[in-house]
């Protein structure tokens, strides 16, 4: 469900009890320096030029002989993109320097208006595991520099693979701070959970944390709903200096999660009750505005309501890494989109969070992976949460695995029973970092531990609860960690072990805002669980 009706309905049900727990302090912090101050407009807006590439750069999906470079044609990403119905060149170029004195790859891509002329450019014939510089070039102008990398050789063990995982981006609760920040890291690579964007309507009832205005309004009018609407508001996000330079130096692998549609919707199912017909109409418009304004493969293009986002990538025999959707293919939720005692419904076998071909792809991959340590990246909190105290039945959150406790046994148990090691779930959505043990039975906490989950927080979204979320902690015993400050987390895995720092932003609030160093955990090689780095 929406976080903020999950907060709320926690929140009423503590008032009612006089819960009045404050969070504990976790971490002491360390600083980093910040980049300078972005120039803004008075809505907010980060201040840009008419260039037809205002939306910037990206890459995604390296493999060890190419990766996908993309950009949109925008000069005017507010008003529909401002380029006309006419097919545009664009000339990409791909150099060993960032002088592009050695290019190595170049071509020309055609942008079309049916895609919004964005361009998806899969390159191939890279050397493996290198640095390697692109642009773009259109309308005599040139893009600003990408940099990007290329996974390690097939059967190579690297002897590491640093990357940052993020999450919940919401524009009006704050800054993107947090992404200036990701940028300033070493890394080869961003993985993302999901929510990229929000659908809602400007200055809607899902306020900031502190009950105070937005501190920037989405563009519009209206919730977004056709494809014009998906486009401007992507396009809007896309003008962010601070994501904009994430994008621009580091390849993304990323996923989606419920907002980049509708809140809480699950496959065919709107969560506001639109008639089917109706609700794949606008699931086909927000795929699209997706696919236009992300790194992904041409094959992955979506055909009308459907689009192929689960896929797998591998860094050599060092990481694997299993990108799921948890939106898509899933069941309703069987017991309501709600926080409440678990039903019946939610015992039957056929309730799915990822679909029957989907779980299968999934662990047939785990059963063939020849990688040290395989990575789930996915969108919602896998380990249970059982709310218990506040009213004599157990509550859950049926919008997370908790609402579909068979479909995860299903993946724990295999995981378990065909000795799968290293096995490191990543999520996002809760507004909230996590780090958890992933046990083979959670109603018994001596039960073995079968893998590890490590939650990242939000970019911006609210987590109006805040450090109150800490009573739940005694009753769950296999969570190790938990921060309710905006963020995100860097792992750094090597082929004895995995650790995972968790960074939180003072403020998002500024634009200037600096970082800490919240907490670090580690997982060794053939251990399962987590440990204190």
């Amino acid at each position: 469900m929406d976080r903020y009706r999950f907060e709320r309905l926690l929140l009423q049900r503590m008032h009612r009890r006089r819960f009045l727990a404050g969070a504990p302090a976790l971490a002491a912090a360390t600083s980093m320096r910040g980049r300078p101050t972005r120039a803004f407009a008075e809505d907010g807006t980060p201040v840009t030029g008419s260039s037809p590439f205002s939306l910037g750069v990206a890459s995604g999906d390296p493999l060890p002989g190419g990766v996908v470079l993309w950009t949109r044609l925008a000069p005017d990403p507010l008003k529909g993109g401002g380029m006309g119905p006419e097919p545009v060149d664009v000339r990409w170029e791909v150099a060993a320097d960032e002088s592009f004195g050695t290019i190595v790859q170049k071509g020309t891509a055609t942008a079309t208006a049916d895609l919004g002329h964005s361009v998806h450019v899969d390159v191939t014939g890279l050397a493996p595991g290198r640095e390697y510089f692109f642009r773009f070039l259109a309308n005599g102008e040139s893009s600003s520099t990408g940099r990007t990398k290329t996974a390690p050789a097939d059967g190579t063990l690297a002897d590491r693979l640093r990357f940052g995982f993020a999450s919940c981006a919401h524009w009006e609760h704050g800054y993107f701070v947090a992404y200036r920040h990701l940028a300033a890291e070493d890394l080869d690579l961003v993985l993302f959970q999901g929510d990229y964007i929000y659908e809602y309507a400007p200055n809607n009832d899902y306020q900031s944390g502190n009950g105070t205005k937005p501190v920037r309004l989405f563009a519009g009018d209206h919730e977004a709903k056709t494809l014009a609407d998906y486009r401007v508001r992507h396009g809007q996000y896309k003008t962010d200096p601070d994501l904009q330079e994430a994008h621009r130096l580091f390849p993304w692998v990323a996923t989606w999660d419920d907002h980049e549609v509708e809140n809480d919707y699950a496959g065919t199912h709107s969560n506001k009750g639109e008639p089917v017909e109706d609700f794949l109409l606008r699931r086909a418009a927000a795929y699209q505005a997706y696919y236009e304004h992300m790194p992904l493969r041409p094959e992955s293009m979506p055909q009308g309501p459907d689009m192929r986002l689960y896929r797998r990538l591998n860094y050599g025999r060092l990481a694997e890494i299993a990108v799921l959707d948890t939106r898509q293919y899933r069941t309703a939720q069987p017991c309501g989109d709600t926080v409440g005692p678990r039903c019946d419904a939610a015992l039957d076998p056929a309730q799915t969070m990822t679909g029957p071909e989907q779980e299968r792809w999934l662990l047939d991959g785990l059963d063939a992976s020849a990688a040290r340590w395989k990575v789930i990246s996915q969108q919602v909190m896998m380990a249970e949460l059982a709310v218990k105290g506040l009213r004599p039945d157990t509550l859950y959150n049926d919008d997370q695995w908790d609402g579909y406790p068979l479909a995860r046994n299903r993946i724990l148990g295999h995981i378990r029973e065909a000795g799968i090691a290293n096995a490191v779930v990543l999520s996002g959505d809760i507004h909230s970092a996590w780090a958890n043990d992933l046990k083979a039975d959670f109603a018994e906490p001596d039960s073995s531990t079968v893998a590890t989950e490590f939650v990242c927080t939000s970019i911006t979204a609210a987590n109006p609860i805040g450090g109150r979320l800490a009573f739940l902690l005694p009753t769950n015993p296999h969570v190790k960690f938990l921060d309710v400050r905006h963020g995100y987390t860097v792992c750094e895995i090597t082929p004895d072990r995995w650790q995972s720092d968790y960074r939180a932003v003072k403020s998002v609030e500024t634009a200037d805002a600096v970082i800490e160093a919240i907490g670090s955990f580690v997982v060794e090689n053939g251990k399962p669980g987590v440990q204190k780095g």
